[in-house]
């Protein structure tokens, strides 16, 4: 580890150096290049220095034992550094997991209703509610992208996108079955329903991530429509793209303008593509260590939502939270930070 760490420090001088000269700076895109690499690795280093300065501490005070005058400080000095070197040790084993190059991205998230027919579609609803509250309280950007409404006020499917910093490491692991239990406002004897909804999180690619060759795209206009299929909007302006070669379908009509939405659905398409070629290379991982906690699986059943009980259990981590009104309300950090913690320390174990 410490290896690694004497060249992670290396190459931060390197790059400090790089990022102070002139020539380097009036090549705009290769100094941004080198300012994110900089970035991206000065926590590590500077948590290595204050090892390496607890250390130095810690020899030092330990000279100072011989002193019998100052035996007593010595000793104070010694144990403070001794008790912190470990925590420090940790905390630099933590920091060295390699990052996920996608937890800074902004994320794409489809929900749509799954079995249990209109209360799933209003399970979709609530859901998407507690995302948008969830999204408000980070201070994100939430942009409804394409939405099938029920007329129940619920969703056969709706697609948005949000934008912030971090959203992608915070949600990532949202992706998959969530299962409610309650009784339906459409149930006369109060028997309890479960039904299900799909979520899928997807990191936002930038075109120079994912090549689309236009001749493989067939587009489609029609009319935006609303809950009953009324239109909305009396010019074809809702936009469908056709991805031949995989068969990706993508639609979007929340946009005035066909353009706005041809814009939004290309987005959606190219985000839908690079999810593609991460399962591809997160299967070739998880050929050598399955993960547990996983951030993807649409069809593994990833939480309960027991109305009754008022809980909500997340089967991953084996996590039960209490407080059904306020997780619905997006109060969701408590869970997510515990399903960090178990990823971490799942990684940690396969180091």
């Amino acid at each position: 580890m410490f290896e690694k760490l004497e060249v992670v420090e290396k190459r931060y001088e390197e790059l400090t150096k790089m990022i102070s000269d002139p020539e380097v700076i009036s090549n705009q895109s290769e100094w941004q290049k080198l300012m994110k690499e900089h970035a991206s690795i000065e926590e590590i280093v500077l948590k290595y220095r204050e090892y390496k300065k607890t250390q130095q501490a810690m020899e030092e005070a330990k000279e100072m034992l011989q002193d019998p005058e100052l035996k007593e400080l010595a000793e104070a000095e010694f144990y403070e550094a001794k008790e912190k070197l470990p925590e420090i040790e940790e905390e630099l084993k933590i920091l060295l997991i390699p990052k996920d190059p996608d937890d800074d991205k902004n994320i794409i998230c489809e929900i749509r209703a799954g079995a249990g027919g209109e209360e799933a579609a209003l399970f979709a609803g609530t859901l998407f509610r507690m995302y948008t509250m969830y999204a408000e309280k980070k201070h994100w950007k939430l942009e409804i992208l394409n939405e099938n409404e029920t007329g129940l006020g619920g969703y056969k499917e709706i697609t948005f996108m949000i934008t912030g910093k971090g959203v992608y490491s915070r949600l990532k692991f949202e992706s998959g079955v969530h299962r409610v239990q309650r009784v339906p406002d459409t149930e006369s004897s109060g028997r309890i329903h479960t039904s299900a909804a799909t979520v899928a999180v997807l990191p936002v690619v930038e075109d120079v991530e994912i090549e689309i060759n236009p001749a493989d795209i067939k587009m489609e206009v029609f009319r935006s429509s609303g809950a009953g299929g009324q239109h909305i909007n009396k010019t074809s302006s809702a936009v469908r793209l056709i991805h031949e070669p995989t068969g990706i379908v993508v639609e979007c009509q929340t946009e005035r303008s066909q353009f706005q939405n041809r814009d939004n659905a290309m987005r959606m398409l190219r985000t839908k593509l690079y999810e593609i070629e991460k399962q591809k290379q997160d299967e070739e991982v998880a050929s050598n260590r399955k993960s547990q906690v996983g951030s993807g699986d649409r069809s593994e059943k990833i939480r309960t939502y027991n109305y009754p009980q008022g809980r909500i259990t997340d089967h991953r981590i084996g996590m039960s939270i209490y407080q059904m009104e306020n997780f619905l309300n997006g109060d969701l950090d408590e869970m997510i930070d515990n399903l960090i913690a178990a990823d971490r320390a799942e990684k940690l174990q396969g180091e």
